[in-house]
């Protein structure tokens, strides 16, 4: 394989709404950032996907909410699992950065008055969620693209991380090797500090709301360096993405659907979550989704396998307004929701785990940092709608100055060796094989789906784990033998690895945790014990280790 070099400050692996805002902070310091994305730049990542909302308790709307309440429903709405100090800093700081992306040209819905106008979101006691419409993360990912532009910050498209470099000791990263997805060269980024904002794994799953791009590599990257990773057994399935047609399964439907009145029905159009939760639709997420699911697997589904979320009640007017993006996507599809209900689905959404930070988003290995959906402890057991947006530019920005304060001083040259490894591994794949990484990765998500989703026992746990081991003894004889410079089948066959890493973090967390709580709902263990209040650390070295809330 050809190679080059690459030098920079601060090498940036994610060029979502986490990544760009970490970008914008070093490019303060008159450092060289460098963004790297997997697919095309600004495009790949979940933010511009994201649609409901921004949380920050301006009270603008309703004058008692603050932040010591937005902090009590973050807390309560994440189990008690969260970080306390991070998720005080994401409270008191959100408002702070949204009045950044305001000077980086977002643009939020207004009042009458000229006031930012909020709307409810589930789990919370106030109309505290921001937004644009019902694509806030469009508007947010734009603005942040345009700032990125303006500073003059470098990115390079359909870059494959594949490993962080570490120096000798196995303690300090040095940047990372990567792999052109246009041409299959290697590409070696010297660093003096990295930043994970690589998102979370939804694909995983068969059926999620994430894009193509999001298969844990940021998780897999971490853990094969050594870092700490907390939680990693919460995975969020969204209550509401679409199920028909097959082409749609696992879009997204915005919880800004329930915010502004949606109701979910079952197929004899009655409402039904006033059995599960006197909040109705706008309870937390984790329990909306278990409801739909149960009223599905009792028999009172659609004929397609989903409840139905109906907005006709509303006034035209609104649903143009206001839902703009749901209306153009279901009428894509033959469904004017003016007129006739959605039918939706839980489908596998956001990671609460990941990699374990401290405030200013350092890891636990020098020189690496992290931010966005890739980190844990944010969000606990379970996240609030509108919460993700602004732990992207709460912890970005912290992690950009933490990054770019440690690069004015660090420079630990460049482990050769290690690079050279790196790359007799990656060629060491390209071959003919049995199987293909396609075929891998589809057992890998339906096993996944089957066994580890919204619902989970130990022995459905130790099945995936079997079934995932026995995929594991296969990546040795995977078919990688593509012959042009745009190789898919290696693509393929590093993600599909990465995949299995996550998948196994995820089972280990769940097998463990021998209680409900959040997201993670144990049929064999249906109640939140107070003596599982505790985050569990995974790492590679075999370390396990548990963290009093």
């Amino acid at each position: 394989m050809e190679s080059e070099i690459y030098q920079c400050d601060v090498l940036i692996i994610g060029s979502g709404g986490a990544g760009c805002r970490a970008a914008i902070e070093v490019s303060k310091y008159n450092l060289k950032p460098i963004i790297i994305s997997k697919g095309l730049s600004f495009k790949s990542g979940c933010t511009g996907m994201a649609e409901g909302g921004y949380n920050a308790a301006f009270a603008f709307v309703d004058s008692d909410d603050n932040p010591d309440i937005h902090y009590e429903d973050t807390l309560k709405g994440g189990g008690f699992l969260n970080d306390p100090e991070l998720a005080r800093i994401l409270v008191d700081e959100s408002s702070k950065r949204l009045v950044d992306l305001e000077n980086f040209g977002a643009l939020f819905d207004r009042q009458e008055s000229g006031e930012l106008n909020q709307r409810p979101f589930g789990g919370q006691r106030y109309r505290r969620t921001c937004f644009q419409g019902d694509r806030t993360g469009h508007e947010m990912i734009t603005a942040l693209k345009e700032e990125i532009i303006k500073q003059g910050i470098e990115t390079l498209d359909e870059v494959m991380i594949t490993a962080l470099i570490l120096d000798e000791s196995g303690k300090k990263v040095q940047g990372a090797v990567g792999v052109s997805l246009k041409d299959s060269r290697l590409m070696i980024f010297r660093a003096k500090s990295t930043i994970l904002a690589a998102g979370g794994a939804g694909q995983i799953y068969p059926v999620t709301s994430n894009t193509i791009q999001k298969g844990g590599d940021g998780f897999a990257l971490a853990w094969n360096a050594g870092a700490d990773l907390i939680d990693m057994e919460q995975v969020q399935f969204h209550p509401t993405g679409m199920v028909y047609p097959d082409s749609r399964k696992g879009v997204l439907v915005t919880e800004a659907v329930r915010g502004e009145g949606g109701l979910l029905l079952d197929k004899d159009e009655n409402r039904f979550m006033g059995n599960y939760d006197s909040r109705m639709e706008l309870a937390t997420r984790d329990v909306v989704a278990r409801a739909i699911y149960n009223e599905i697997m009792e028999g009172r589904g659609t004929e397609n396998g989903g409840v139905f979320l109906d907005v006709t009640h509303l006034a035209p007017g609104l649903i143009e307004e206001k839902l703009e993006t749901m209306l153009l996507q279901f009428l894509d599809v033959g469904v004017d929701i003016r007129k006739e209900p959605m039918e939706v689905a839980p489908t596998a959404h956001h990671f609460m785990g990941g990699v374990k930070i401290d405030k200013d988003g350092k890891t636990t290995l020098k020189n690496l940092f992290a931010a966005g959906e890739v980190t844990g402890g944010v969000h606990g057991a379970n996240r609030l709608g509108g919460n993700a947006l602004a732990d992207t530019q709460v912890f970005g920005q912290r992690a950009g100055e933490s990054a770019a304060k440690n690069a004015l001083k660090s420079d630990d040259g460049l482990n050769k060796v290690f690079i050279e490894r790196e790359k007799n591994r990656i060629e060491g794949k390209i071959k003919k094989g049995d199987i293909s990484p396609q075929q891998i990765k589809k057992e890998l998500q339906q096993t996944m789906w089957e066994n580890v989703a919204i619902i989970r026992t130990e022995m459905s746990l130790r099945m995936a784990l079997r079934v995932i081991n026995q995929l594991e003894s296969h990546l040795q004889n995977m078919d990688v033998s593509g012959e042009s410079k745009f190789n898919r089948d290696l693509q393929n066959a590093l993600e599909v690895e990465n995949m299995i890493e996550t998948a196994k973090m995820v089972i280990t967390g769940a097998v463990l945790r021998q209680e409900s709580r959040g997201s993670h709902y144990r049929e064999d263990f249906s109640e939140t014990r107070d003596d599982w209040k505790k985050s569990i650390v995974l790492n590679r070295n075999g370390k396990i280790g548990l963290i009093p809330r």
